[in-house]
């Protein structure tokens, strides 16, 4: 059966909320109006207004609502419209909900859904990548699904888990991407990456949307005699290393690819892992490339420049390929 990726989302909710009546919904429009992208539409009908419980402007009150009901046995998925105002929330997340089974052994099953990315001209307050946030605090998962089967498997992964995880979902994929999805009832595993594609001369490492810059990519250089493999991470906490070293110990050159700014990206750390781990194996020197050290744009030509394209990692692909 094909969905697109927000429809694939939409899919796993609404099955998780008719497996575990204690599953349920908090945020901003997410009820009358189904949500700022529809996510949500249809399930204030279907499931009442207990279960889908519409928010004032306020995500501190949004996860902190969440975290307590999680107490209680419930498991609450908690909408932040857009990824960027997880930032009002950003205290309960880290120094609450990412500490409690550090502190007492107590489980937190909350998702935080988090709208993000570019490419949409939302500018700066609504365009953000800032998972890198979350991945500096223990205890927090990370899951950044690229497409649409494993936003489905891993948001019903993501309500079953019994920590509390924050799901980004990238608002251009949501009607772009479509697939065949699986019949019945399945799941994608938490902290597993995928080989989106397999190659033996390069490896791209990367997730969300930039799956689709790589993979446009790598059939590009398919015509120039390079052989790319993609490894799509699909969760950052916990992070599937052995993935990464298995795919740059057959490929000896890896370039680390990803949409939030270069400094302090999550793909330092992934550089920084490979150098340690797998230095022996390299012919050539770990590359990345990201966004630049700015805001995001709001004009469409400098959001374009803003972004990582095949064009930029074009580019880098042929030099590590000659190096």
């Amino acid at each position: 059966m094909q969905a697109t990726y927000v429809e694939a989302i939409r899919q796993g909710i609404w099955e998780e909320m008719e497996r575990d009546p204690n599953v349920f919904l908090i945020g901003e429009d997410i009820g009358v109006y189904g949500g700022a992208f529809k996510v949500t539409q249809g399930m204030l009908d279907h499931f009442g207004e207990r279960r889908v419980v519409d928010t004032p402007i306020a995500e501190s009150a949004i996860v902190g609502a969440a975290i307590g009901a999680s107490f209680m046995g419930l498991r609450p998925v908690a909408e932040m419209q857009f990824a960027d105002f997880i930032s009002c929330g950003f205290d309960q997340i880290v120094n609450f909900a990412a500490k409690c089974r550090y502190r007492w052994n107590a489980p937190v099953p909350i998702v935080v859904r988090a709208p993000c990315g570019g490419g949409i001209h939302g500018g700066p307050y609504h365009s953000q990548q800032n998972e890198a946030w979350f991945t500096h605090t223990p205890g927090l998962k990370v899951v950044l699904p690229a497409t649409a089967k494993d936003a489905k498997g891993l948001i019903k992964s993501a309500i079953r888990d019994n920590d509390p995880v924050i799901f980004y979902e990238h608002k251009a994929l949501y009607r772009r991407i479509k697939e065949d999805l699986p019949e019945g009832d399945y799941t994608v595993p938490i902290g597993k990456a995928n080989i989106h594609r397999e190659g033996k001369d390069m490896t791209i490492v990367t997730y969300s949307a930039m799956v689709y810059v790589a993979e446009e990519v790598a059939q590009l250089m398919e015509k120039e005699g390079v052989s790319i493999e993609i490894v799509d991470l699909r969760t950052l906490t916990p992070l599937d290393e052995e993935t990464i070293l298995t795919s740059v110990r057959k490929t000896s050159k890896v370039i680390v690819l990803h949409e939030a700014n270069l400094t302090g990206g999550f793909g330092g750390e992934i550089a920084a892992r490979i150098t340690e781990k797998a230095f022996e194996s390299l012919d050539g020197p770990v590359l990345r490339i990201a966004a630049p050290d700015t805001p995001v744009p709001y004009s469409p030509p400098l959001e374009k420049a803003y972004l990582p394209d095949a064009q930029k990692l074009l580019e880098k692909v042929r030099w590590l390929a000659e190096y």
